[in-house]
């Protein structure tokens, strides 16, 4: 089985920033991909940033610029640095992990922007 730490969620006023961390533990070793995922309040989840093993990323257009994903691969861990908050960017944050053709979800930290 796999564990996740999910951190740093919380509430922040629009502008400000947070810095998300999930750290995997378990039966794996160096994921293939890692990534965050969000679900706003009435909406399907989506993907915000993905990284694979070799540091290449992809982040959803609307987080571009403001967001970065990064990852240490001792540690099994990854990041979400996120700036310019926005109230839209309210959400559940996810980790996924992707190991050997499975998916592992975190269960997710709270973001809140609102002033």
């Amino acid at each position: 089985q796999v564990q996740f730490v999910e951190s740093g969620g919380g509430l922040v006023q629009p502008g400000g920033s947070l810095r998300l961390s999930c750290v995997a533990s378990g039966r794996l070793f160096r994921p293939n991909v890692m990534g965050w995922y969000r679900q706003a309040p009435g909406k399907q989840r989506e993907l915000v940033a993905v990284i694979n093993s070799g540091g290449s990323t992809n982040y959803v257009d609307v987080v571009k610029g403001r967001f970065t994903i990064s990852r240490d691969n001792a540690e099994n861990t990854v990041y979400l640095q996120m700036n310019n908050l926005k109230p839209e960017d309210t959400a559940v944050y996810y980790c996924k992990v992707s190991f050997l053709g499975t998916n592992y979800w975190g269960k997710g930290t709270l973001v809140t922007v609102s002033s």
